[in-house]
This record gives structure tokens, C-alpha cells and sequence, in this order.
């Protein structure tokens, strides 16, 4: 063998056994052998053991120490022992440092069976684990409060202003169609039942009361829950995957103070501004669909008008308020607890809407029933 040029050669012998010599120089930059190139000889060797043998080999690098380290492993899942002694010193004591550890192999996910997911025990202990884990992650939140009263907090004012400006200004197009379609919704079903008992002025009352109570709110923090809690999610979320979150808690930071504070106080502050203007807009496409029906724009406003009372708003707002938090909660602890790869990324952002709508909806039906109770 050439003693520049990188070369194997595999004897057998009659014990089931091999022998791997490695002659040449296995340097980068040179041309040396591809494991994938000798595997299928190995395998059709089938030995028992195998000897590796560094007697004609030159210089050598982490090429030949890759070649060697794909060959152990492989070796390894054939139940194949391997004897490097005869290689050089320093290889054979890296190769040993390399393959102390068995290679990771992550765990197959097995599907579960359909009969589990719909056993109501394993529902009902599911539901329990993400209230408790909301609920611890909802106090960590209220000690950064906390100490952002106290001034302690490593939040800035900065990050504050960008998510305002994200969560405000740039939603003003979905929430304008979404609230000018739902107004005119509001007004055409109250204008098919009213018109039979010709009280199509009152179209004015349904849609007001509706918008200023229920879904100027609701459809909102819905639009937001799609929009900017899954955007929560999937920047912490982008964050775990970059270990970012682990350099910021490494430096003595608190993750849920510096990314998850100005998140969440800037929502709080953007979703009233949004819902009332949300309720105006419902109110203008719900005089849209009245204007079909008759209704002059005049009567429209003041039968409207009439309608308006502080309770109405006062409920509104009070559901904005609770809403913004529940969505920053759920999207911003779906990505702090988000996995490290794309694919829980992904799944983080749906997690967050979808818990983000069944908050909301728990919360509007409670508070509903609470306010109905005390007669507001």
C-alpha cells in the first residue's frame, strides 16, 4: 500500500472474525474512503469481532476519526465487538472518549389508542394539569407585577412601546372588517324577526346593546387570540428553540419579567382602545344594513343613542380587560414551555389559540352569568 494515499483493506479469518487495516494519510483535503462505500462489504463479511489495525496509517485528523466513529456505531447495532488497540495511541483514546455514550435516539411516539383520548378520567386529568400549570405560570406573572410596581423588574419600556405597536396599529385591518361584518350580521338577523312585528327601528337597540356588550369585545379578543396570541407563542417559542430564553435565565434574568411582562401589559393596554373601536364600527355596519331596511341615518343614531348606557360599556370594557390577559397568558406560556424544534413550535402556536378561545369563552360565559345575577 502507498503510504500517501488513504486506503482499507478487510482480511478474514477462519474464527468468524476480521481485520481492518488503515493505510495512508487521512487528512481533509485528501482523498479518503466514505464509510457508506465499505458498509456493504462489512455487512456481507458478517464477522464476529473486528481488529482494527493502524500500522501503515500517516497522518491523521477528524476525518479518520468520523470514518471510525460511523463504523463503531454501526458495529454497535450489529452486536459486533471491536478491538482498537492496534490503532495509534491518540485515536484509540478518542474513539473510546466517543462511544462511552450510546448514540440518543429519540422515543417513538406511538399514536394513542382512539378509546384513550376519549377516556373522560385521562380528559378530566389533562384539564386538571394545564389549569395547574396556568395557574403556576399566572403566579409568576403576578410576582413580576409585582416587582415592576416596586421597580425591580428587568423589563423595559422599550420592548413596551414595539408590542403596543404590534398588538394596536397593525391589527386595525382585521379588526375593521371583522367588526363591520359583525355589526351588519347583528342588524340583518334582529331585522328578519323584527320586521314581522314592524318594530325595525329597535334594529338600532340589538345592534348597540350587542356591540357595546358582547361582541365587540368577543370578536376582538378572538381576531387577537388567532393574531397576536399565537405570535406570542411562536416568538418564545423560536426563543426556547435558539436557547435564548436559557442565556437570558443564565445571565440572571427572569424570562417571565423581561419577554413575557411587556407582552402582556401591552395587550392589556391595546384591547380596550381596540374594542372601542371595534363597537363603532359594528355600530356603523349595523346602520348600513339598517339603511336597507328604511331606517334613516337620523333615526338610526338616535334610537342608537338612547341605547347607550354606562352599564353596557362598563361590561365591555371589563371584558377587554380580562381578555387581553387571558390571551397573553395562554400564548406566552405555550411558548416558554414550547419544545426545541420546529415542529413544537408549531404546535406552541396552536395550543395557544386554542386555549386562548376556551379561555375566552369560559370567561364571557362567567361573566355573563355574574352580571346577570347582580342585574347590570
Amino acid at each position: 500500500m502507498s503510504s500517501s494515499t488513504a486506503q482499507i483493506q478487510l482480511d478474514l479469518d477462519n474464527d468468524h472474525g476480521a481485520k481492518l487495516h488503515f493505510a495512508g494519510d487521512w487528512v481533509e483535503g485528501s482523498a479518503t474512503p466514505e464509510y457508506l462505500d465499505f458498509r456493504p462489504q462489512l455487512l456481507a463479511s458478517a464477522p464476529n469481532t473486528l481488529v482494527l489495525s493502524g500500522e501503515g496509517l500517516g497522518e491523521w485528523d477528524s476525518i479518520f476519526m468520523a470514518f471510525l466513529l460511523q463504523l463503531c456505531n454501526d458495529c454497535r447495532e450489529r452486536d459486533i465487538s471491536i478491538d482498537s488497540a492496534a490503532l495509534p495511541a491518540s485515536a484509540h483514546r478518542l474513539l473510546q472518549v466517543a462511544t462511552t455514550v450510546k448514540p440518543h435516539k429519540p422515543p417513538e411516539e406511538d399514536s394513542p389508542p382512539l378509546l384513550a383520548t376519549l377516556n373522560p378520567v385521562a380528559m378530566l386529568k389533562g384539564v386538571a394539569e394545564g389549569t395547574r400549570d396556568s395557574l403556576a405560570f399566572m403566579g409568576e406573572v403576578t410576582v413580576a407585577l409585582g416587582r415592576l410596581a416596586v421597580g425591580k423588574a428587568n423589563t423595559r419600556f422599550s420592548d413596551f412601546l414595539t408590542f403596543c405597536y404590534q398588538a394596536g396599529p397593525n391589527a386595525f385591518a382585521i379588526i375593521s372588517l371583522t367588526s363591520v361584518l359583525v355589526g351588519m350580521i347583528l342588524a340583518y338577523l334582529g331585522a328578519v324577526q323584527l320586521q314581522q312585528f314592524g318594530a325595525e327601528i329597535y334594529v338600532a337597540d340589538l345592534v348597540v346593546i350587542g356591540m357595546l356588550r358582547e361582541m365587540g369585545a368577543l370578536m376582538t379578543a378572538i381576531v387577537m387570540a388567532g393574531r397576536t396570541g399565537a405570535a406570542y407563542a411562536a416568538q418564545l417559542g423560536t426563543m426556547q428553540t435558539n436557547e435564548e430564553v436559557d442565556a437570558i435565565s443564565t445571565m440572571g434574568i427572569s424570562p417571565v419579567e423581561f419577554l413575557v411582562v411587556p407582552r402582556m401589559l401591552a395587550l392589556v393596554a391595546m384591547m380596550p382602545l381596540l374594542t372601542i373601536y371595534a363597537n363603532i364600527l359594528g355600530i356603523v355596519g349595523g346602520g348600513i344594513v339598517a339603511g336597507g331596511m328604511g331606517i334613516t341615518p337620523l333615526q338610526y343614531i338616535n334610537a342608537g343613542e338612547a341605547a347607550i348606557d354606562s352599564a353596557h360599556i362598563f361590561v365591555g370594557m371589563l371584558k377587554s380587560f380580562v381578555f387581553a390577559v387571558l390571551i397573553a397568558v395562554a400564548g406566552c406560556r405555550s411558548g416558554i414551555n414550547s419544545g426545541r424544534s420546529s415542529a413544537a413550535v408549531g404546535q406552541a402556536a396552536t395550543e395557544a389559540v386554542v386555549t386562548a378561545v376556551v379561555y375566552l369563552i369560559i370567561a364571557d360565559a362567567a361573566i355573563n352569568i355574574l352580571f346577570q345575577q347582580l342585574g347590570i
